[in-house]
């Protein structure tokens, strides 16, 4: 191959990714720039406001209308992956990652077409390869998760024993935000920013349950909550959570060891079949020309494809155990 069709697919790839850039990440961003030079200027609205409702009502229509518009063009998928990109700790808009990922696809399916003996299987398989960024972040946001799982019974017991020296709730917050790493030192510094900057510590709290997916960051903020209306000694309810949240990270570690047999089999089982097509893709093209080319080849790699997917869910059921 000359390099003539490679500077081609190169030129191509790039005018994708440059237009996908601008199509969803600098075009959105003018139009928001040019209808605040609009508002500024003061252009005339043609609706005339009603008496004694100033612009409330405008205000509200589109509101309601933008996030009509948001929620049919994909705005449910942007919160999905602005929480992942929240929960990863990665300062990025949404679109950007989104961008990245069908740049990626795009690219390697272009790629696959010119270049494999099998663009009909290689080019879908370029085309999924646009997940890779969405599945790094995803592994990004579970280490996280998983770190300030851990971290955060020391947080609790920190601040029970600022509570129990005599210090406020607000001071223990600070504590943990200056003593702990991150995640954790980083999420109760925005909890303590935030309520220093005038949120309630309420809804402070309630933020943090929402950006740490954690069933023990609940317990914490309903156990303060809780505390706050009825009362009690918090140190001591601290000081139980804590220890309660141990020992469930201690059950867990003790069944992710009793299960990690099942869990490896599982993976072994689910990538071979993955492993060998690719392999005889590269290595003998003809043989998967024949299940591709024969109407009992296409239901033979059906059925293998479906049974492929009942095991790999089998094996995550059984392996998935809750504690």
């Amino acid at each position: 191959m000359g390099s003539g069709p490679a500077l081609a697919v190169f030129v191509l790839v790039f005018g994708v990714v440059v237009g996908a850039y601008w199509l969803f990440i600098l075009r959105p961003e003018q139009q928001s720039q040019h209808a605040l030079r609009r508002r500024l200027k003061g252009e005339a609205i043609d609706e005339e406001v009603p008496e004694g409702t100033l612009v409330e009502p405008e205000s509200r229509w589109d509101r309601e209308r933008l996030e009509g518009l948001a929620a049919r063009t994909g705005g449910g998928i942007l919160r999905r992956v602005g929480s992942l990109l929240e929960h990863a700790g990665m300062d990025m808009p949404p679109l950007q990652l989104l961008t990245i990922s069908a740049g990626v696809g795009l690219a390697l399916a272009l790629v696959m077409a010119v270049r494999s003996p099998l663009p009909l299987v290689t080019v879908p398989l370029g085309l999924a390869a646009g997940w890779l960024p969405i599945a790094y972040v995803r592994f990004r946001a579970q280490r996280r998760v998983a770190k300030f799982e851990e971290q955060f019974p020391e947080a609790i017991e920190l601040m029970a024993r600022a509570l129990r020296a005599g210090h406020a709730m607000t001071t223990g917050l600070a504590l943990v935000a200056e003593e702990l790493p991150d995640p954790v030192g980083s999420e109760f510094r925005l909890v303590y920013d935030r309520q220093n900057f005038g949120m309630s510590m309420p809804d402070a709290l309630r933020h943090l349950a929402d950006r740490v997916p954690l069933l023990d960051a609940r317990f914490f903020v309903t156990a303060v909550l809780t505390q706050r209306e009825s009362g009690g000694n918090l140190a001591e309810i601290l000081d139980n959570l804590g220890d309660v949240i141990r020992q469930r990270f201690r059950v867990r570690r003790q069944i992710r060891v009793v299960t990690a047999h099942a869990r490896l089999t599982g993976w072994v089982l689910t990538f071979i079949p993955v492993v060998i097509g690719l392999a005889m893709a590269v290595v003998a093209p003809d043989n998967i020309l024949v299940l591709i080319q024969d109407p009992l080849g296409i239901r033979l790699m059906l059925a293998a494809f479906v049974l492929w997917l009942l095991g790999y869910f089998a094996i995550r059921r059984l392996t998935d155990v809750e504690y």
